[in-house]
C-alpha cells in the first residue's frame, strides 16, 4: 500500500495533471494534511525551527543577483558563472543555491542550475518583488519581545506596533517604505503579483452592469488606495463600454510610477487619512481592496469615514478583503494575520468584526 501510494505521488509530481484551480487547491490541501499526519513530533519541531530560513535564503539570492543572473542566462548556469556575474564567492553561491534547489526554485544537474518557472510572472521580469517580503520578517521575529514589553495586549494603534519596536522608529511601515525606493518598487510589484488571476474576482460575481451606472461625465469608480491602477485597468478591460470616469488614488510615491494609462483612467495623489478632494465626490462606487486589513480599527475608521463623507445617496462602497473564518483557519490565512499583526499592528477581520467596523463608521450594509 505504502509503495503504491508513493509511486502514484511520484507519478503526479513528475507529470502534473491538468487541473482546474479548485481541483489544484483541493489536492494541495490533501497533500498538506497527509504530510502533517505523517510527521513525527521531531519532524514537526524541525520544520517549525527551520521555517524562517527559506525567506532569508531567498533574500540573499536576490541581493546577490543570483536569480536575475540565472534568468538572464536563458539556460543552465554553473556556480562559477554565477560567482563571476555577481561578484560573490563561489562557495557562498553553492551554499545558497543548495537551499534554493531544496526549496524548488532551481533544478540542479551537476554542475549546472536551471531556474524553474516560479519566476515566469507576467507582471515581473526580475525578482525585485522578493525584498519586500523579506522586509516583513524582522517585526515578526521580534513579536515575543514586543508583547513581553506591552503586557501581551493586542495591538490597536498602527503607530505603536512591533514594526516601530523592531526598528526603534516612530515611522509607520508605509512611511518607512517610501524612503526606500528599492523596497517601494518591490512593494508595488508585489501588489501586482497579488492581483494576478487566482480564481474568481469580484468582477465575476458582482452585478456590475446592473448596479453600477454613471453618465459619461460622472465618476463610475474610485479605487481608494489603488496602488498603480491594477484594478481599474482590469475593470476597464472587462467593461469597456460602461460610461463614466475611473479613478485610482494612492500616495504620490506610488501613483507617480503609473504610466501610459488608457483614456478614461485617472490617477490622483491622495492620503486616505485626509478628506477626499471634491473631484471624487459623488462617485457611483468606491472600492477598497486589501486596504482595511493594513490598519487597526482606530485608523480604519478614519479611512471609512472620509469615504462616507464624499458618497452620494446612491453611492456604494465595495470592500474586497480577506475574511478570517471563525474556525478551521488554514496555516496560510493564519500567517497572513500574523504579518498584519507584526508589520501593521492590524488584523485580518472576521465577518462579525467587519460588521462592527462598518457600524462604527456610520455605514449601512
Amino acid at each position: 500500500m505504502t509503495s503504491l501510494l508513493r509511486d502514484k505521488l511520484l507519478e503526479v509530481s513528475n507529470s502534473p495533471p491538468t487541473l482546474s484551480n479548485e481541483e489544484r487547491l483541493a489536492l494541495m490541501e490533501a497533500c498538506d494534511k497527509a504530510k502533517l499526519a505523517l510527521e513525527t513530533p521531531l519532524d514537526t519541531t524541525i520544520r517549525i525551527m527551520f521555517g524562517g530560513f527559506e525567506s532569508v535564503s531567498l533574500r540573499l539570492a536576490v541581493d546577490m543577483q543570483l536569480i536575475d543572473q540565472a534568468m538572464a542566462s536563458k539556460g543552465p548556469v554553473t556556480a562559477n558563472e554565477l560567482s563571476l556575474a555577481s561578484g560573490a564567492d563561489a562557495i557562498l553561491v553553492v551554499r545558497i543555491m543548495r537551499m534554493l534547489v531544496a526549496m524548488g526554485i532551481f533544478n540542479a544537474e551537476k554542475p549546472s542550475y536551471t531556474c524553474k518557472p516560479l519566476f515566469d510572472l507576467p507582471c515581473a521580469t526580475k525578482s525585485t518583488h522578493f525584498p519586500y517580503g523579506a522586509s516583513q520578517i524582522p517585526p515578526i521575529v521580534f513579536l515575543p519581545e514586543y508583547f513581553e514589553q506591552k503586557g501581551y495586549k493586542n495591538p490597536t494603534d498602527a503607530d505603536g506596533g512591533s514594526f516601530q519596536f523592531t526598528y526603534q522608529s516612530k515611522q509607520h511601515f508605509f512611511d518607512w517604505l517610501s524612503a526606500r525606493p528599492r523596497l517601494q518598487g518591490a512593494f508595488n510589484t508585489t501588489m501586482g503579483i497579488q492581483r494576478m488571476e487566482r480564481g474568481e474576482t469580484w468582477l465575476d460575481y458582482y452585478p456590475v452592469e446592473g448596479k453600477l451606472r454613471a453618465n459619461a461625465d460622472g465618476i463610475l469608480l474610485v479605487d481608494v488606495g489603488g496602488s498603480v491602477g491594477h484594478d481599474v485597468i482590469k475593470f476597464q478591460q472587462r467593461f469597456p463600454n460602461l460610461p463614466g470616469r475611473l479613478i485610482f488614488e494612492d500616495f504620490l510615491t506610488v501613483v507617480s510610477s503609473a504610466t501610459d494609462l488608457a483614456a478614461g483612467i485617472e490617477a490622483i495623489s491622495h492620503d486616505f487619512f485626509r478628506p477626499h478632494p471634491a473631484s471624487v465626490r459623488g462617485a457611483k462606487a468606491y472600492y477598497l481592496r486589501t486596504v482595511l486589513h493594513d490598519w487597526p480599527d482606530k485608523q480604519a475608521l478614519t479611512i471609512l469615514r472620509h469615504i462616507r463623507d464624499v458618497m452620494a445617496q446612491d453611492s456604494v462602497l465595495l470592500i474586497d478583503e480577506n475574511v478570517m473564518p471563525d474556525e478551521n483557519v488554514a496555516l496560510y490565512q493564519a500567517s497572513l494575520d500574523l504579518i498584519m499583526m507584526g508589520v501593521f499592528a492590524s488584523l485580518d477581520r472576521t465577518v462579525k468584526q467587519f460588521e462592527e467596523l462598518l457600524d462604527a463608521a456610520g455605514l449601512s450594509w
